[in-house]
């Protein structure tokens, strides 16, 4: 749709699977909110070097191990065991948490489901804090509701969706502005500069 409307060129942000630019016959640059997310842990997280990245689903590993090694810290992950196919049995915590703050990453909010699931298993397991910082805030269906009953400090998000409306309803929830990626991306593409360097740098 996209290119039938006349698009030359798409800059996006965390695609659920970056295969997804292979679909299009035009350029796609795949921007990254992870130097955004280091940034605003470093500058809003006074506890960040006593933090633990966690993974609240093995199919992000290779963003959590990137966040945890920009940061210089150790990471865990909720492994899901299933007796029946998309019945979660029971969900298991791999890494030691203990006396950390706990910070889930994930690419998406959309039930908040999985995050909500993972939250209860970190205070039991002794951390002393619990963070999610996500990509993309969806919250559909009963996701606000759940976000207020679950044990978070605070669950961050980037502003790739407008969130006005979900944090009235929410005061756990707080936005990252990843408009200067976006804004620097253009300005880079526009004047024939390398696009690359957002992949691991926010722009000053």
């Amino acid at each position: 749709m996209l290119s039938v409307a006349g698009a030359d060129h798409i800059v996006t942000m965390d695609l659920y699977a970056s295969r997804i630019q292979g679909f299009f016959d035009i350029p796609v640059d795949n921007l990254y909110a992870e130097p955004a997310v280091l940034q605003w842990i470093r500058e809003n997280f006074a506890e960040w070097k006593n933090c633990i990245i966690v993974l609240p689903d093995a199919g992000g590993a290779k963003r959590v191990t990137s966040i945890a090694d920009g940061l210089n810290v150790e990471f865990a992950l909720i492994h899901k065991e299933r007796k029946k196919v998309n019945e979660v049995d029971q969900m298991v915590l791999v890494g030691d948490v203990k006396d950390h703050v706990g910070i889930l990453v994930d690419d998406m909010a959309d039930t908040c489901s999985t995050v909500c699931h993972a939250v209860d298993k970190l205070p039991s397991a002794g951390a002393t804090k619990v963070y999610a910082v996500l990509t993309h805030g969806i919250f559909s269906g009963p996701a606000v509701s759940g976000v207020n009953n679950a044990a978070f400090e605070a669950v961050v998000i980037t502003n790739t969706i407008p969130q006005e409306d979900k944090m009235k309803h929410c005061t756990k929830i707080q936005v990252t502005d990843i408009a200067m990626i976006l804004a620097e991306a253009i300005r880079r593409a526009h004047s024939g500069e390398s696009v690359s360097y957002l992949f691991s740098h926010a722009p000053l």
